[in-house]
C-alpha cells in the first residue's frame, strides 16, 4: 500500500515555491547547504502532496495503490556528466506515477512543479525501439480508436494535441504514402497541460491533477496495452 504520512495535503505550500524560487537564483551547494532545513521542508511538503495524489489516482487506476510517493519522486540534484551546465540542484520538483518496471516503465503520469512554468503531462517519451514498434503496430491496427482517443472534445480542451516530437520522414517500417503515416511519425506520445502558481497552492490543484488524468488515461491505457 502507499507509503503514506502524517498531515497529508492536497495543495503545494506557497513557501515550498520561494524555495524553488530562492534556489534558482543560488544554485550552489554552499547555499543549498546553509539552507537545508528549507529543503526539507520542501520535500516533505512535496511528498506529502504525491502521497495524495496516488491515493486520488488509485480510485481510477486501482494499479496505482502499489506505489509509494517517493518512488515517485524524482531526486533533486542533477547529473551534470555531461552538461555544460554544472548547477548541482533541480529548480523544480517532480513525480512520474507509472505500473511498469524499470526496463520498461510504460506510458505514466507526470507532475511538474516549478514557480512560474508548472504543468501536468503524461504519455509515454522517447519508448525503447521495441515499444515504439509495438505502439506505433497498435495504431495502424487500432487507427480509429487512437483518433477518437487525441481528437476527443474534452482532450483538445485540456491538452490541444500530442507534443511534436516525430520524425520528418516515414519511419523504415511503413510506406510514405500510408493514410495515417503523420500519427506513425511520432517518437513521443506526450501531452501536458500548464498550471499556474496561483493553483498550484489552491484549493483547486487536486481537482486539476485528477480530471487532467482522467481525461489522459485512454492515452495512457492504449499505450500501455500496446506494450503490456
Amino acid at each position: 500500500m502507499c507509503d503514506l504520512v502524517q498531515n497529508l495535503t492536497s495543495v503545494i505550500q506557497s513557501k515550498t515555491l520561494a524555495y524553488l524560487k530562492a534556489l534558482s537564483r543560488h544554485n550552489n551547494r554552499d547555499w543549498f547547504e546553509a539552507h537545508k532545513a528549507q529543503y526539507l521542508e520542501a520535500k516533505t511538503d512535496f511528498e506529502n502532496f504525491i502521497s495524495q495524489v496516488i491515493v486520488q489516482l488509485s480510485k481510477a487506476e486501482p494499479r496505482y495503490k502499489g506505489l509509494e510517493a517517493k518512488k515517485c519522486i524524482f531526486r533533486i540534484y542533477r547529473d551534470v556528466r555531461f552538461s555544460k551546465d554544472k548547477s548541482p540542484y533541480k529548480t523544480h520538483l517532480a513525480a512520474y506515477f507509472h505500473t511498469g518496471t524499470k526496463q520498461n516503465e510504460g506510458a505514466g503520469f507526470y507532475i511538474h512543479i516549478k514557480p512560474g512554468n508548472s504543468f501536468i503531462g503524461g504519455g509515454r517519451y522517447v519508448p525503447d525501439a521495441a515499444s515504439l514498434r509495438k505502439i506505433r503496430q497498435e495504431i495502424d491496427y487500432n487507427t480509429e480508436e487512437f483518433k477518437k482517443i487525441v481528437s476527443n472534445k474534452n482532450f483538445k480542451k485540456q491538452f490541444s494535441e500530442l507534443q511534436n516530437i516525430k520524425l520528418k520522414t516515414a519511419p523504415r517500417d511503413y510506406p510514405k504514402d500510408h493514410p495515417d503515416i503523420e500519427l506513425l511519425k511520432y517518437t513521443s506520445f506526450i501531452v501536458s497541460k500548464p498550471l499556474t502558481d496561483a493553483t498550484v497552492t489552491g484549493k483547486q490543484l487536486m481537482k486539476e491533477v485528477t480530471a487532467s488524468f482522467s481525461t489522459m488515461k485512454p492515452l495512457l491505457d492504449f499505450l500501455n496495452r500496446a506494450t503490456d
